[in-house]
């Protein structure tokens, strides 16, 4: 878990598609390089929906009747369902709209910064890249700040992918607590809201997705709680391990560090480069194939579960993949995905990661790791399929700036380093 990424070469040296084991019982497909991974992110006869997964993962608890762990909404939906879903929620994610909660997220990030200690240890996690995007989603949706803990433990429960039978009970009992509790608020909120106003005059998306339900009939209930439980894990979950993740490797590169200090103006292409290095998400959302894909020359058959990672380290798509690079040109890479199901709220982790790193670098320009990289733990239970994150990063915050950086802004770090 500390470092994958050695195994993911070994792998791509041999081949682009390899079949692997799960811990389900059940093999996948397990697609390694860029190209190949990028073609099968956009290649329809790779399904999302539940209904068309191996048999496996029901066994395993993963997926109930039609819907996955979250429910029912578009990431685990197929056109046309899944082009409507999208539709639906489309309009609160544009560049323009998240633009607008620029100066909300900052007055956040201030805020949560202001109140952590300096010149001893913190955990960066639990005090700044936990709580600044479920703030900011909770508010999105209108749900009280008072219940961020909670939706914290039932996340973290939800999106626990062992089979384990204690970590299947969790999971299974943190999804029926976020389902009842989401239930209850768009209950009180249909009591209290007008349903003669538009949607874009309510002021959270919970309204504007009962309106959806209610007046355009556009949802289902079921969709309609699928896609708050997907807005809302998704909506946070992902950002922490960007801010957390990206400030680890930052640490482990103090040239890099330094140079971002010296200008914050490089933080927008180190959160792309970042993304890309050591991203939130480790594996691609599952795919399962509805007839024979041929990848690299390999026969995927029908039925057969499909994975992607790593590819954002294909040295055949990147110069000097395992080199964290700020003046890295033509960055395209795959963290948000590609095709029909290319992330939705990328622009909104992108504005919280940009103003979290440069909050962050520009209050304690000084902020160095607490304990050894060696003694930091990694979510092994929720990162086995899909998620990449760290429990906590203990560091210490100081407002006295590093040493000043090499001209190039460039280290190889890792391992190897």
């Amino acid at each position: 878990m500390a470092d994958p990424y050695p195994a993911y070469a070994r792998l791509r040296d041999r081949g682009a598609v390899h079949r692997v084991s799960t811990p389900f019982g059940g093999d996948a497909y397990l697609i390694t390089r860029y190209a190949e991974a990028r073609a099968a992110l956009n290649d329809p006869r790779l399904s999302k929906h539940p209904k068309n997964a191996p048999a496996f993962l029901r066994e395993a608890g993963l997926i109930t009747g039609d819907a996955g762990p979250l429910g029912v909404n578009m990431l685990s939906s197929d056109p046309p369902d899944h082009t409507r879903l999208r539709r639906v929620i489309g309009g609160a994610f544009t560049a323009r709209r998240v633009l607008a909660l620029r100066p909300r997220i900052q007055r956040i990030a201030d805020d949560l910064l202001a109140a952590l200690p300096e010149e001893e240890e913190a955990d960066l996690i639990e005090g700044f890249a936990f709580p600044l995007p479920i703030t900011v989603i909770s508010e999105m949706l209108g749900v009280p700040g008072s219940d961020r803990d909670r939706l914290r433990t039932w996340s973290r429960d939800l999106i626990t992918t062992s089979s384990a039978p204690e970590l299947r009970r969790r999971r299974e009992a943190g999804a029926a607590a976020l389902t009842g509790y989401l239930s209850g608020l768009v209950a009180e909120r249909r009591k209290h809201m007008d349903m003669e106003l538009a949607s874009e005059a309510q002021p959270d998306l919970i309204s504007a997705l009962i309106l959806a339900a209610d007046r355009q009939g556009e949802l289902d209930e079921a969709e309609l709680l699928g896609m708050l439980m997907l807005l809302l894990v998704a909506g946070h979950e992902t950002t922490v391990n960007l801010i957390g993740n990206g400030t680890l490797a930052l640490l482990r590169a103090p040239e890099v560090l330094g140079a971002l200090v010296a200008d914050p103006g490089l933080v927008p292409a180190a959160v792309e480069e970042l993304l890309r290095y050591d991203g939130p998400v480790e594996r691609a959302t599952l795919r399962t194939a509805v007839e024979d894909v041929d990848v690299d020359g390999v026969t995927v058959p029908a039925g057969s579960l499909v994975a992607l990672a790593c590819a954002d380290r294909d040295p055949a798509r990147f110069d000097r993949p395992d080199e964290l690079d700020l003046g890295r040109r033509d960055n395209q890479h795959l963290a948000f995905g590609y095709g029909p199901h290319f992330c939705l709220g990328a622009p909104l982790a992108r504005l919280e990661g940009t103003i979290a790193f440069t909050s962050l670098l520009g209050r304690f320009p000084g902020i160095r790791l607490a304990r050894p990289p060696e003694e930091l733990r990694w979510r092994e239970q929720s990162a086995m399929m899909i998620l990449r994150g760290l429990e906590a990063l203990p560091v210490i915050l100081r407002a006295d700036p590093p040493a000043p950086a090499g001209a190039a802004g460039r280290r190889r770090t890792g391992p190897t380093a």
